[in-house]
């Protein structure tokens, strides 16, 4: 194998880990009026490193696309299934086969979420909750999958009454009947308590006596941090606070080892006229903050250290949604995979992708008009002084030869030349910027994520043990024609490389050559 492809092998394996935890997945929905096809939202996924998703069906389509990929996979039992289930082994048996044990484990299925919310939702259903996770979780030993997949239902956080302060919280009475025998299955699988928790509606809801910073994790003076009088511990989020009342609730009903999953969180990026604080500023500020806390293994005042893995509530704004103007947007991106707002998560390690500008493309937008393309591509190739040379026939940008393929490489040429500047993917409407990376083929373009090769891993005491010779060592002429090769291929791909070279066996410059070692560092146009 190649050092180029070595390095990029190297690359995959550093932004996977064998065992995340705790990590931050993103919830899936398709209630939109042009939703992706399922390798789409799969490619999104690789492009950004989301390696957890959680779906709210078992769809085919969608599991076959993420099959091979590594991503861990929680599908659901949607709540019009749950009665069936419940009633009968067999039913649940042929739900798990047909779900789960045809796609695993080519498709990394983790996790079955039995219902969602299914108290509020639908409350009749209650009594036989816990009976459905039982008949899937035996369906699933049946099948020698229960050590791979758990089973557990995701509930809403208003469960909890009185979740201020956290030691005081205990579940709504009511549900005691539903929630202790669920807590012992749940104990008994080793499977988390799944809740839903949407600092936006306990803001919201609050009447101006929570504070937005306290609900968007900002940074909070000593003084204005919420305090537990019960137990002292001082409360600097809303989030924190909610999962700690979680662990106080579990505790008063006996059961204190049964851990805490996040599966719904988020803040809406726009609303209507009465949301205002629906916007893109604070959605921002929430998921960026909200990364950081969790990968950052921060945890709770009552459990320091202890982060709980949480999928963020959405991947894609669903345009259909019902309701206020605000339940259509939550999502990190549109259907067409461009960014609703870049997250901020520097110093947070590689969790998503876009949060930098790094990984964005400039392309033309579907459906635009052929000859205001032609216009604008001219114009790129032309006055932009757009390198353009890989669009000519033979070349390996050419196919497929049609104005809107040889518009996207010309866009993101300009876009990246430019910097990436603000109004340098527009051309005059008929551009987008999008998280879609537009290569293919032998065809790649200038947006593609930053990379930096350095092959400098020689050491001194070795460089000093290499061969004292006026002629090139094999071990000189490998190295110096892999950086060649590897600095050609960059260059042909449009992108401008610096060679530095360093002797490191004899000082002569007829040796130079010979002894030298390309450190090439690729650079964004």
């Amino acid at each position: 194998m190649t050092p180029f492809l070595l390095f990029l092998v190297a690359l995959v394996a550093s932004a996977v880990s064998a065992d995340e935890d705790p990590f931050i997945g993103v919830n899936i929905g398709t209630d939109m009026s042009d939703a992706p096809h399922p390798t789409q939202v799969a490619a999104l996924l690789k492009s950004q490193n989301i390696r957890h998703v959680r779906l709210y069906n078992a769809d085919r389509g969608m599991l076959a696309a993420l099959a091979g990929t590594g991503i861990r996979v929680a599908i659901s039992v949607p709540n019009d299934e749950l009665l069936g289930i419940a009633q009968s082994n067999s039913t649940a048996a042929n739900w798990v086969s047909r779900n789960v044990a045809s796609h695993y484990p080519a498709t990394n299925i983790t996790a079955v979420c039995v219902g969602s919310e299914v108290p509020t939702a639908l409350p009749n259903l209650g009594p036989i909750l816990v009976t459905a996770l039982s008949h899937i979780h035996s369906a699933l030993v049946a099948s020698n999958l229960d050590r791979y997949v758990k089973v557990s239902t995701p509930l809403p956080s208003s469960l909890i009454l009185d979740s201020f302060p956290p030691s005081q919280a205990f579940f709504n009475r009511t549900w005691a009947p539903v929630l202790v025998p669920l807590l012992k299955f749940l104990q008994m699988t080793d499977s988390p308590l799944m809740l839903n928790i949407y600092p936006y509606y306990d803001y919201v809801g609050s009447n101006g006596v929570i504070p937005l910073d306290y609900a968007l994790f900002r940074p909070l003076a000593p003084n204005k941090e919420a305090v537990d009088a019960n137990t002292l511990l001082h409360y600097t989020n809303v989030f924190d606070a909610v999962i700690d009342a979680a662990y106080f609730a579990m505790a008063d009903l006996n059961f204190t080892s049964v851990p805490v999953m996040v599966t719904e969180t988020g803040w809406p990026s726009q609303g209507g006229l009465d949301e205002r604080d629906a916007n893109m500023e604070n959605a921002n500020t929430y998921n960026s903050n909200l990364i950081r806390h969790v990968v950052n293994r921060t945890g709770t005042p009552k459990r320091p250290g202890m982060a709980v893995s949480t999928y963020i509530y959405e991947l894609y704004n669903e345009d259909l949604k019902p309701g206020p103007e605000s339940e259509k947007n939550w999502g990190l991106f549109d259907a067409d995979g461009r960014p609703v707002y870049v997250l901020h998560v520097t110093g947070s390690g590689s969790v998503l992708a876009n949060d930098t500008t790094n990984q964005t493309y400039c392309a033309a937008k579907s459906g635009a008009d052929e000859k205001m393309l032609q216009a604008a591509l001219d114009w790129a190739c032309g006055p932009g002084k757009v390198d353009c040379s890989e669009l000519m026939q033979g070349q390996s940008c050419y196919e497929p030869d049609t104005v809107e393929a040889h518009a996207n490489y010309a866009f993101d040429a300009y876009y990246h030349q430019m910097g990436k500047v603000p109004g340098s993917c527009d051309f005059n409407g008929v551009a987008t910027i999008t998280t879609t990376n537009p290569s293919h083929g032998r065809c790649v373009y200038p947006g593609r994520a930053f990379l930096s090769f350095n092959f400098l891993s020689i050491s001194q005491a070795n460089a000093r043990n290499l061969p004292n010779s006026d002629g090139p060592t094999k071990i000189g002429e490998e190295i110096g024609f892999n950086c060649f090769v590897i600095a050609r291929f960059l260059l042909a791909a449009g992108r401008e490389v610096q060679l530095s070279s360093f002797i490191i066996g004899r000082s002569d410059s007829s040796s130079a050559a010979a002894w030298s070692i390309f450190a090439a560092t690729v650079f964004q146009r």
